[in-house]
């Protein structure tokens, strides 16, 4: 019987493919209620973990934490104690918009360990970017029943816009992948990252035009439109 090799894979570097175990798992929880902000950053400081505290655009007493971790131990052993605590434990969770996925290569990235444990922490936490849309995403089942070569164009087509964007300056995306630990069982969670909101609609709307939204999309959203009011970089050792 063949092994089974579930390592994440690179591009090739001096010769030989990248090869990883390390992936980076991200999760979004939404809550209301929240009147002070400040007061949720404070208590974000002295536990002393990475995050991004995102104000929520459709609700004034919204909020959002964001947080990351090369272990899912940390979800359970540092930050559900914060959320149980101090000014987090009166505000009301928004269950609909908890999002979760983990880092993922496609086989070419030049440079593996960066891509998947240091790109998308150094995305959200940039200054000078602090609006994001986040979403879950689901594709329709017949898409993975198309041939390999199909499906690499489909996606080529939705990549080339996203890195139009990117290189325009005008967006950073983290795509993680949430296959088995999404409650409603989506494929993938999309964050795109900007120094304005209007460049980041209009990025969504020209997607909705690539095949693979228009033909072989189920469902996506809801999405969290937010501002960060307090980001924090402790970046996983590559």
């Amino acid at each position: 019987m063949e092994q089974l090799d579930i390592r994440e894979k690179g591009g090739v570097r001096a010769g030989v493919q990248q090869t990883s175990d390390k992936r980076l798992f991200m999760q979004l929880q939404a809550f209301g209620g929240a009147r002070d902000s400040a007061a949720l950053a404070a208590a974000l400081d002295a536990a002393g973990i990475s995050g991004v505290l995102y104000e929520d655009a459709g609700d004034p007493q919204g909020v959002a934490l964001l947080t990351w971790s090369d272990d899912p131990n940390f979800f359970m052993d540092r930050v559900r104690p914060v959320l149980n605590s101090g000014p987090f434990a009166t505000l009301v969770m928004k269950p609909e918009y908890t999002m979760m996925g983990r880092s993922y290569a496609i086989g070419h990235e030049p440079n593996l360990e960066d891509w998947l444990l240091l790109r998308s922490p150094r995305a959200v936490t940039s200054p000078e970017w602090p609006w994001a849309v986040w979403y879950p995403l689901r594709r329709k089942g017949e898409f993975n029943g198309l041939p390999p070569e199909e499906q690499t164009a489909i996606l080529r087509e939705h990549g080339t816009i996203g890195h139009a964007f990117g290189t325009a300056g005008y967006a950073q995306d983290v795509r993680l992948a949430s296959f088995g630990i999404d409650k409603n069982d989506n494929d993938f969670v999309i964050g795109l990252i900007g120094k304005e909101l209007a460049p980041l609609s209009i990025c969504v709307q020209a997607m909705r035009k690539t095949k693979q939204t228009s033909s072989y999309m189920e469902k996506m959203g809801p999405f969290f439109i937010g501002r960060a009011v307090w980001q924090k970089n402790d970046p996983v050792t590559a």
